[in-house]
């Protein structure tokens, strides 16, 4: 396992790898927003999911490529597969995600597979929005929700 940190507009975030794939990404609630990257070498891939990250932020990218292996439970895999069809600047609701995963009904199922969403940013849970359009729970804070939305908006 390797890790890294990167500099964001969000604050600082740990890239996790495993295996040749990234497998998490972490917000590091307890350094400035300006926290320098860690200083330890990062491996191609991290450096990928870094570069992809900072094009991201600057509204250069709108679909990251670096290999993704989240670990989680076969509902939650469905769950961020579905989240991942959702285009770049679009929302959707917990229950459109529910109908999108086969369980209209599901949508509690849906928002406790969103709170465990590793890959936050790369599998997009920022995009999921309460059914009256409202914004609701985001592990990241809902001022950096918004911000995410906003970016993808512009």
């Amino acid at each position: 396992m390797a890790q890294y940190m990167c500099p964001s507009p969000i604050g600082p975030l740990s890239l996790v790898e495993e295996n040749g794939a990234l497998v998490a990404v972490r917000w590091n609630v307890d350094l400035p927003r300006d926290a320098a990257p860690l200083a330890l070498p990062a491996t191609p891939l991290l450096r990928q999911a870094a570069a992809e990250l900072a094009a991201y932020f600057a509204g250069q990218l709108r679909e990251f490529t670096v290999p993704l292996a989240p670990k989680g439970t076969p509902f939650q895999q469905k769950v961020w597969a579905a989240l991942r069809e959702i285009p770049y600047g679009e929302t959707r609701s917990y229950k459109e995600i529910a109908a999108m995963v086969g369980n209209e009904k599901a949508c509690r199922a849906v928002g406790m597979a969103n709170n465990r969403n590793p890959l936050p940013i790369f599998i997009p849970c920022h995009r999921v929005v309460g059914a009256n359009g409202n914004l609701v729970g985001y592990a990241g804070g809902l001022d950096v929700k918004t911000f995410l939305l906003n970016l993808e908006k512009e």
